[in-house]
């Protein structure tokens, strides 16, 4: 995999777009009296759960690979944290991946997966707008082959993932306005 290179003087379109426009629309909307007052997008957080790891450790491995080229960052494994003997799963077994976005990486996937992966899925109609009560919004992917870094070819299994939207907005509303703003394709008439 070839290292990614920090080109100086580089901002990335969506960054640019949430200064010149998204806080102008949300200081307008929300009557703030300075620009400190808008809402931020503080980071993305991908998460998958791999429970058929606890047969197999090869499906982790899987899973590392695929979310590292589908966030452009190198992804960890998560472990359990107990044991369960109903799903003869030990304290400290791989578990999960995860990965966590911020600054340019954040702003270049955001861009992707609105631009082209949520496209992809098959009768698009739009996301939920339902957020967590603070601020915070959740997406479900049930396929991670809607991504154009995944090769359909080498998929072994299909694999659901969480993106979580950790923003600094105080209420849900502001929160939905700000991801709004930056083009997240919400269902008409949710919120």
């Amino acid at each position: 995999m070839a290292k990614q290179v920090e080109v100086k003087g580089y901002i990335p379109t969506l960054r640019k777009k949430y200064s010149e426009e998204v806080v102008p629309a949300l200081m307008k909307e929300f009557s703030y009296t300075t620009v400190m007052q808008a809402p931020k997008l503080k980071k993305i957080v991908i998460n998958q759960g791999v429970g058929a790891a606890v047969a197999d450790k090869k499906i982790v491995d899987q899973a590392l690979v695929e979310l590292t080229s589908i966030s452009g960052q190198k992804a960890v494994s998560t472990i359990s944290r107990k044991d369960i003997s109903n799903f003869k799963l030990r304290k400290g077994m791989p578990v999960g991946v995860r990965v966590t976005l911020r600054r340019e990486k954040m702003y270049e996937f955001l861009e992707r997966l609105i631009a082209v992966s949520l496209p992809r899925i098959r009768d698009f109609k739009g996301i939920g707008g339902k957020l967590d009560g603070r601020g915070n919004y959740t997406l479900g992917i049930s396929e991670q082959i809607i991504f154009p870094e995944i090769d359909i070819d080498k998929v072994t299994r299909m694999n659901g993932m969480e993106i979580t939207f950790v923003t600094s907005a105080n209420t849900d509303e502001e929160a939905y306005a700000l991801l709004r703003e930056f083009g997240l394709p919400f269902k008409k008439n949710t919120k």
